[in-house]
């Protein structure tokens, strides 16, 4: 038996499933996230370089232009992680409509066998 979430899961994905398949709702839907999963690190490197922007360059031997290629890699690291976050919600999404699809096609099939 179908539950009438299952239903509702049904009806919902349908509607949305292509539109949520696009790069740009991908990138736009994963963004919020990935900023508060890069947020320690931009904010550490930002204190760093406010605080002690000489203590890093003493300690490890690094060029100070070194700020720029850490925000650019958290940047891409940003960009990377919002996509594929979202890409793998929606695999489970459409995998949990899939099952759910063909549960509903066994039901029927066994309800009204033509």
């Amino acid at each position: 038996m179908i539950s009438e979430k299952d239903i509702a899961f049904l009806q919902y994905w349908e509607q949305v499933r292509e539109k949520e398949n696009t790069f740009t709702s991908k990138i736009s839907g994963g963004l919020p996230m990935a900023f508060l999963f890069a947020l320690p690190i931009i904010l550490s490197v930002i204190v760093v370089r406010l605080f002690a922007p000489n203590w890093y360059t003493k300690i490890s031997a690094t060029s100070p232009g070194s700020f720029i290629t850490i925000l650019l890699a958290t940047s891409i690291i940003i960009v990377f992680y919002g996509y594929f976050r979202m890409q793998y919600k929606w695999e489970m999404n459409e995998q949990l409509y899939n099952e759910i699809k063909s549960k509903k096609n066994k039901i029927d099939n066994q309800t009204n066998p033509n």
